[in-house]
């Protein structure tokens, strides 16, 4: 009954991980809003989580690393369901080379999509939800923020950066009743590459169902304790020879 008719708003829900939330949103009678960059893929995903969402979900196209973007997918979903009380900052993109091949634009592309949409989204979602009386932001990050690899500078540096964010943001809001987790996943198995609603491969990584499952039962902890950080890993990953 928590998620019932709650609003919850999932940017890079057309595929992977961030479907898979949107979808696990659904089944527990919440109302979902995603975006994505690709208006196919937008058309593909809202097409697959109808056929159970109905009509509790929607979507725009949106570019976490334009502002203006993110103002407007925040308040097109309040105005389309009436308010806001989830917002889950799933997309992001990965970009891995050595910091002396990279280049700027790759850079920041980077930072701005998996950092600052964040920020964006954040800015313009805490009003809606104190006008609430509360909500919960969750922001998917990676073990990479707290694992640095060669070839990952910008990667690592837009993870790092996250969870700094996170564990600031959650301080500046808690008493606002609103909550803050940052989700940090191994290896995940996702449909990023395939057709939006497709099934990932069976394989030893993590799932975008098992986030998904992650964000559902963190929400529905007890008010009266806040999982701030969650780390997520494969349980038996190849052994190392």
């Amino acid at each position: 009954m928590e998620l019932i008719d709650k609003v919850a708003v999932v940017t890079g829900g057309t595929r992977g991980i961030g479907y898979s939330i949107a979808e696990a949103l659904l089944a527990e009678g919440a109302k979902a809003f995603i975006c994505g960059r690709d208006s196919a893929y937008l058309k593909t995903a809202l097409e697959s989580l109808r056929r159970s969402g109905k009509d509790r979900v929607d979507g725009i196209t949106a570019d976490m690393r334009r502002y203006d973007d993110c103002r407007k997918l925040v308040h097109t979903a309040a105005e389309r369901f009436g308010g806001l009380d989830i917002l889950v900052n799933n997309a992001g993109i990965g970009i891995m080379k050595p910091v002396d091949q990279l280049s700027p634009e790759e850079w920041d592309a980077t930072i701005e999509t998996n950092l600052s949409g964040v920020f964006y989204c954040c800015r313009e979602a805490i009003p809606l939800m104190r006008r609430r009386g509360g909500g919960y932001i969750f922001n998917i990050s990676s073990l990479a923020g707290v694992n640095a690899f060669p070839g990952g500078c910008a990667y690592n540096a837009s993870k790092f950066g996250l969870n700094g964010f996170s564990e600031a943001m959650m301080q500046d809001i808690r008493y606002d009743g609103i909550r803050v987790s940052y989700i940090m996943p191994g290896s995940v198995d996702t449909d990023f590459a395939g057709a939006p609603g497709s099934k990932p491969r069976k394989t030893w990584k993590l799932t975008g169902a098992d986030i998904a499952k992650a964000v559902i039962d963190l929400y529905k902890f007890p008010k009266s304790a806040l999982a701030s950080r969650i780390e997520m890993r494969p349980a038996q990953p190849p052994r190392k020879k």
